[in-house]
């Protein structure tokens, strides 16, 4: 890992939970000496990717990501493209949904919305990365995705994030031969012990996956005639978002699509 991307990687840290870290937190979430950390967080400051708190002197995110987030979504307007579907979406079945881009071996949460219909929601972090092997937008992402990406994924250790996390590289290449046959990816528990989600992928112009558009349901609302519910809009919020950021559906995707997705079985259930 190069000095750049140890630097930058110090930026993932930041989130709606941890807005502002200290120079000694930063360093036990990295993993590294307080005196290299120090060494990146001053190059990220004099970039304006950080900046202090004048008191505290716990490091933020600073204007250079909003120079850039205007810049990014001027020219390629993305989140101002999907957020009316994806308010729609929640809207229409009553449940937070979200999108996230695809951005290396994750997926970086880019929008989500919740009507706030129930006592009960899902909490969403938009700072939090999401796993591809983990999360039913991940999974759909992967099925779709290149074979010298799934054998690359695949081929990493893979965290377990709950006792229902799949981890199992042959176990996995099942479930995403299933997904495929559907298009879309029905997973329970598998990130969040209290989350059931229903995920699809969003495909660029290319034809493969840019990223994913998902609902989270908390898992003891989620019935069967709840998620089928859900697979149903989201088939048409796939269309939309794909078509809508300049992407091709797949040939064959729509066709496909209309099977409902099965939830992948447990190592154990087979």
């Amino acid at each position: 890992m190069g000095t750049v991307t140890k630097a930058l990687e110090l930026l993932n840290y930041f989130s709606r939970t941890k807005p502002e870290i200290g120079l000694v937190e930063f360093a036990r979430l990295a993993g590294r000496d307080k005196a290299t950390v120090h060494r990146h967080l001053v190059e990220l400051e004099a970039n304006g990717f950080v900046e202090q708190h004048p008191q505290t002197r716990a490091y933020r995110l600073g204007p250079a990501i909003l120079r850039l987030t205007a810049v990014r979504e001027a020219t390629h307007p993305t989140r101002r493209i999907l957020r009316p579907i994806v308010e729609s979406l929640a809207a229409e079945v009553g449940e937070l949904c979200h999108t996230s881009l695809l951005q290396g071996d994750m997926l970086s949460p880019l929008f989500h919305s919740d009507p706030m219909v129930h006592g009960t929601q899902v909490h969403f972090d938009e700072g939090e990365m999401l796993p591809l092997h983990a999360t039913s937008s991940g999974l759909s992402v992967l099925a779709f995705s290149p074979p010298d990406v799934i054998d690359r994924i695949l081929s990493q250790p893979l965290k377990a994030y709950t006792d229902l996390t799949l981890t199992d590289p042959a176990f996995l290449r099942s479930v995403l031969d299933d997904i495929r046959q559907s298009g879309l990816c029905n997973l329970d528990q598998a990130f969040d012990r209290e989350v059931s989600s229903v995920g699809g992928p969003i495909f660029g112009p290319e034809g493969t996956p840019i990223g994913a558009l998902a609902v989270a349901v908390p898992a003891v609302r989620a019935s069967r005639e709840k998620m089928d519910e859900i697979l149903n809009a989201l088939r048409g919020a796939i269309r939309q978002a794909t078509t809508s950021t300049g992407g091709i559906l797949p040939r064959g995707f729509a066709v496909l699509s209309e099977t409902p997705p099965s939830r992948p079985p447990q190592p154990n259930e087979v």
